[in-house]
C-alpha cells in the first residue's frame, strides 16, 4: 500500500522567513526591484575585485565599499548600500535607513516577515537573502532575476551553524545547475531542495517539480522563495501546486510510487563520522545522510531507476570513499552493477581523509572550538581508517533509464580534475546524444567532419622527419586531450564529411599494407574502435546532413 505523501503548505514555520503575507511579498520585491538589488547592480556597486571577494566568503572588502557608499549622497546607492550591508554582510542597520531604503514594505514589514529583528530602532538581519540569476538564451528567452532566502553562512554570523542549518547558493549546487541536462520534461524531481535553487532552474523547463527535503526549515524557505519569485517563475501564487508540489521527508520516501522525466539532487552526501546513540537533531541535515561511510549516495543511486520513468535521467553529485588497494571508480561502479541503467561517473576531485576532515570541519565553523575540532578530526581521521579509506573523491554522476530493457549504451567512469567549460549541462547532454546515434547507425558507413573546437598539435624533435607526437585538443566542454597514432591522425585529417568512414580506412589500408606482417582484419577493428572513441568524446561528429536525414527517418 502507498502511503499518502505529507504534502508541504505551511507559510509559518519557525525559524523560518513567512509566506502567508502576499501583500509584504509583493512589497518586497517591488522595492528590492527599485533599488537594483540584483545581481549586476550589487556587482556594479561593489566594483570587481570587492564583488569577486565576496563571492568567496571574503566580505572585507565589501564592507568598506559600502560602508563609504552608504554615506554617499546618491539616493539610489546610499539605498542599496544599507541593503546590501544588511543582509549580504549581515552588518546591523538603523531602521530608519531601512524605512528610507525599502519604503514600501518598511523595516515593519520585514520583521514582520521574519527576515530581520527590530530592536532600540537597529534592524539585524535573521536570514541572508540575495540576488540571483541567469543570462538569457540567444533567442532572449531563459533567463530570470531572483530573490534567495536562507540561513547566514558561518562567514556571516559567530559560532557553528544551526544543525537545521539551510544552506544558501554554494559551490555544490551552482556546480549541479551547471552540470545538469536541460530538456524539457513533464515531471521533475528536486530531491532535498534546500533553499529551492534547483527548482527554480527546472521551472524553466519543466512543467511540473517536485521539491522533497527531510527539513521543514528548508521547505519553509524554498516556499517563501518561489513565492517571492512568482511572477518570474511562471508561478500563480494563489495555486502553487498546480506547478510545484513541496514534500516533506528523507530521500525517496516522500514520492514512492511516482515516476519522473527527471531527477536532480544535491544530496547529503558527506562522510560523517557517526556515534552511537546520536539523533537527527545532531546532525547537519543539509550535509549528513545519517548513514556510514558513503552509503546515502550509494543507497540513491541504487534506488533512482524506481522512480525513473522509461527514458527518464537523473543528475546528482556525490562523494565515494575509495580504499586501500583499489581504483577510485571500483566503489561506485558495484553500486550499480546490473542495474539496468545508463551510467556516467565523473570524478572532478580527489582528497585524503586530514584534506576531508579541515574542509567539513571548517564548512560548519566546528574549527572555532580548539577542543572541539581536535575530537572531531580526530573521529573523522579514526572512521576513514576503520574502513582502510585512503581517499575520498567527489564529482557528477547521471544516470538513465533506457527506453526498453537490454538497451543500455553509456557505461563510463572517467576522472576529469582540470578546469571544464561551464556550463557543462550542453556539452554532457550532447555526448549522450553521440551515444544515441553511435547505438543506431552503421560508424562504417557513416560521413564524419571534425568539431570546430578541434585544434591538432604536433611535437617532433629538431631534425627528426617524423613527430614523436600528435595530439587533438578540444577548446569547449570536456576540453579533452586525445594522443594520436600517425594512422589515425591521417584518418582524422580526411574527416570534411565528403568520404564514409569505410572509405578513409581502406585507403589507409592501401597506404599501409603490402607487407606480409599486415593484418588488414585486425587493423580495421582497432581503427574503428579508435573512431568510435573520437566520436563519443566529440572530437569527430556526423555530418550535419547526414544526422539530419537520420533524425527525420526516425
Amino acid at each position: 500500500m502507498t502511503q499518502t505523501p505529507e504534502i508541504f503548505t505551511e507559510g509559518n514555520t519557525d525559524g523560518a522567513p513567512r509566506s502567508d503575507h502576499p501583500e509584504l511579498l509583493a512589497s518586497l520585491a517591488s522595492d528590492l526591484r527599485a533599488i537594483s538589488y540584483t545581481v549586476d547592480g550589487v556587482a556594479e556597486l561593489l566594483g570587481e575585485s570587492a564583488y569577486a571577494a565576496l563571492n568567496r566568503d571574503q566580505i572585507i572588502p565589501a564592507l568598506l565599499v559600502s560602508e563609504r557608499l552608504s554615506k554617499s549622497g546618491v539616493e539610489t546607492t546610499r539605498a542599496l548600500s544599507v541593503i546590501v550591508r544588511l543582509w549580504l554582510l549581515a552588518v546591523p542597520q538603523p531602521q530608519s535607513d531601512v524605512d528610507i531604503a525599502l519604503p514600501t514594505i518598511g523595516a515593519q514589514g520585514l520583521a514582520r516577515l521574519g527576515l530581520i529583528t527590530l530592536e532600540a530602532g537597529v534592524a539585524t538581519a535573521k536570514v541572508d537573502l540575495r540576488p540571483y540569476g541567469w543570462e538569457a538564451n540567444a533567442d532572449g528567452s531563459g533567463g530570470a532575476e531572483l530573490w534567495v532566502a536562507s540561513d547566514l553562512a558561518a562567514h556571516q554570523q559567530a559560532g557553528v551553524l544551526r544543525h537545521d542549518h539551510v544552506l544558501g547558493i554554494g559551490r555544490a549546487s551552482t556546480t549541479l545547475v551547471q552540470t545538469t541536462i536541460r530538456q524539457h520534461t513533464h515531471r521533475a524531481l528536486d530531491l532535498g531542495t534546500g533553499c529551492g535553487i534547483q527548482t527554480f532552474h527546472l521551472l524553466h523547463h519543466c512543467e511540473h517539480v517536485t521539491a522533497t527535503d527531510i527539513s521543514e526549515r528548508a521547505l519553509a524557505f524554498t516556499r517563501f522563495n518561489l513565492l517571492l519569485n512568482a511572477p518570474e517563475l511562471d508561478l500563480d501564487p494563489n495555486n502553487l501546486e498546480a506547478r510545484v508540489s513541496l514534500r516533506l521527508g528523507s530521500l525517496l520516501e516522500p514520492v514512492a510510487g511516482e515516476r519522473f522525466g527527471l531527477v536532480v539532487s544535491n544530496p547529503p552526501f558527506v562522510i560523517t563520522p557517526r556515534r552511537a546513540g546520536e539523533s537527527m537533531a545532531d546532525q547537519f541535515t543539509y550535509r549528513d545522510g545519517g548513514l556510514p561511510g558513503d552509503e546515502i549516495v550509494a543507497s540513491l543511486a541504487r534506488s533512482l531507476a524506481d522512480v525513473l520513468e522509461p527514458g527518464g535521467t537523473a543528475q546528482m553529485l556525490g562523494n565515494w570513499e575509495i580504499r586501500k588497494g583499489t581504483q577510485w571508480q571500483d566503489r561506485p561502479s558495484s553500486w550499480l552493477k546490473d542495474s539496468g541503467l545508463d551510467v556516467w561517473f565523473i570524478q572532478r576531485e580527489q582528497v585524503n581523509p586530514e584534506q576531508y576532515a579541515e574542509t567539513w570541519l571548517q564548512d560548519a565553523s566546528e574549527n572555532r572550538d580548539r577542543s572541539h575540532y581536535q575530537k572531531s578530526y580526530a573521529a573523522y581521521l579514526d572512521d576513514f581508517a576503520s574502513r582502510d579509506v585512503e581517499g575520498i573523491g567527489f564529482g557528477m554522476i547521471w544516470l538513465r533509464r533506457p527506453q526498453t530493457s537490454n538497451e543500455v549504451r553509456i557505461s563510463r567512469f572517467e576522472e576529469i580534475t582540470y578546469p571544464i567549460e561551464q556550463p557543462i549541462g550542453p556539452h554532457l547532454g550532447a555526448a549522450v546524444e553521440r551515444a544515441d546515434w553511435l547505438a543506431g547507425s552503421t560508424l562504417p558507413e557513416a560521413h564524419l567532419v571534425v568539431a570546430e573546437d578541434v585544434t591538432e598539435e604536433r611535437h617532433q624533435r629538431p631534425g627528426a622527419v617524423h613527430p614523436g607526437v600528435i595530439l587533438l585538443r578540444q577548446g569547449a566542454g570536456l576540453r579533452r586531450t586525445n594522443l594520436l597514432s600517425t594512422e589515425l591522425a591521417g584518418f582524422v585529417s580526411a574527416c570534411d564529411g565528403e568520404l564514409s568512414v569505410r572509405q578513409i580506412a581502406g585507403a589507409l589500408e592501401a597506404l599501409l599494407g603490402g607487407t606480409d606482417d599486415f593484418d588488414s582484419g585486425s587493423f580495421r577493428e582497432g581503427l574503428f574502435a579508435e573512431v568510435r572513441n573520437l566520436v563519443l568524446d566529440g572530437f569527430l561528429l556526423p555530418d550535419s546532413q547526414e544526422a539530419s536525414t537520420q533524425e527525420e527517418s526516425v
